[in-house]
């Protein structure tokens, strides 16, 4: 004989959201929700959104074609959007460059992807900060984090950053910044000629 299934009461109902939402509270728990939303439909509805409330896109309206990929960033929410050939979808918060005079728009490409890249400050950056060191290689201390994507633009990349405090703000001296698991992720799916566009 089998058990009737039985239904919560309203007081067990609400005992679980009480725990449910002190469990999201609890900043521990909440870093590990889901910050980026992937879906293989490219056609998915524009009002799918991610845990931080970014707003999921379709690419048509900013890309021809889906050949070699194709990123948007941006700017003002702060976010990069990544298309796979195959339609594959994914979005990362990112950082922005601190100022509008200091922040590229329209389109260009990847045009080379590193492993550990060497970072060398501008010319206005070492202008601006004297004190800077000419060259930081691959580690901890380097700005460009553990992957770079460089951009057809001279002196822009995608990149990662050791400083996750960068990530979600205007931030950067012209480039676009990833956590570093994100950009590794970012570097795997793209490709020397993956169409990047920056609005």
């Amino acid at each position: 004989m089998s058990n009737p299934v039985q239904r919560p009461t309203r007081r067990q109902l609400l005992r679980s959201g009480v725990a449910l939402a002190a469990t999201l509270a609890s900043p521990a728990v909440a870093q590990t929700l889901p910050d980026t939303v992937q879906t293989r439909d490219p056609l998915s509805a524009t009002t799918r959104r991610n845990t931080s409330s970014f707003r999921a896109l379709t690419w048509q309206p900013y890309f021809p074609t889906l050949r070699n990929g194709a990123i948007l960033v941006d700017i003002q929410s702060r976010v990069l959007h990544l298309w796979e050939e195959s339609g594959g979808y994914r979005l990362y918060p990112s950082s922005v460059p601190q100022s509008e005079d200091l922040t590229r728009r329209g389109r260009t490409r990847v045009v080379q992807k590193v492993v550990g890249p060497t970072w060398r400050p501008t010319p206005n950056m070492r202008r601006r900060n004297p004190e800077w060191p000419a060259v930081v290689g691959p580690g901890p201390d380097n700005p460009l984090g553990t992957h770079a994507l460089y951009l057809g633009w001279t002196y822009y990349r995608i990149h990662g950053t050791h400083d996750t405090r960068k990530i979600g703000r205007r931030s950067s001296s012209g480039c676009i910044g990833l956590y570093n698991e994100h950009i590794a992720e970012v570097f795997d799916l793209t490709k020397v000629g993956t169409q990047v566009l920056l609005i």
